[in-house]
């Protein structure tokens, strides 16, 4: 089981990145959360790693923080809660919001969540509501690098939408006010503003 690389940065997207280590290039799925910390590439990168193999797949899945790892499995987990829904959680809400909706019992707020349902979102507070206060505690958040251009922002973070399971319209339409609501041409920026409209939606 691969639990960490290190190495060179080759490419990166909103919900993936590739990694050069030894000169074998590896895939790793990573939350918004880790995107938003991530370097250019080029630079040397080390994330921590779950590795998650079935019968047809073997998929690696990346965090910057030994803390995020942690609330990924824990997150996981829960019955009906699979990677794909965890990198999404981890995606649309900061871990400060995941832990703080599941230790007050917010449903509202998990369900906010795409894929997260009313009975998901009951199970995870009755297996973990108990279990998460020593990840309960602040991490800073670092700034992100920013986009080349309007256009690669749009494209960017309309794909990250669409990867954590938005309608198109939706993720269009967030996108667009986003966008209208401030100057910074910083995909990271436009996508936490994107994420939080669509919450209220």
């Amino acid at each position: 089981m691969i639990a960490h690389l290190s190495g060179t940065l080759l490419a990166k997207q909103a919900t993936s990145v590739i990694l050069d280590v030894g000169g074998v290039g590896y895939e790793v799925t990573i939350p918004l959360s880790t995107f938003y910390e991530m370097e250019e590439p080029g630079a040397h990168v080390s994330l921590r790693i779950y590795t998650y193999v079935r019968e047809d797949t073997l998929q690696l899945y990346g965090f910057k923080t030994a803390r995020e790892r942690e609330l990924f499995l824990r997150l996981i987990s829960v019955s009906g809660v699979g990677p794909k829904l965890a990198i999404a959680m981890l995606s649309s809400l900061t871990a400060e919001e995941i832990i703080a909706a599941i230790r007050t019992s917010n449903l509202a707020r998990l369900t906010s969540v795409p894929g997260i349902g009313r009975r998901t979102a009951e199970r995870l507070v009755v297996e973990l509501r108990d279990k998460l206060a020593a990840l309960a505690t602040s991490e800073p958040a670092v700034a992100g690098p920013s986009a080349p251009s309007e256009d690669a922002l749009r494209e960017d973070t309309l794909s990250a939408l669409l990867n954590l399971g938005y309608p198109k319209a939706a993720a269009e339409k967030a996108i667009a006010q986003a966008m209208r609501d401030g100057a910074s041409a910083n995909v990271q920026e436009i996508l936490r503003r994107s994420l939080r409209l669509l919450a209220k939606a």
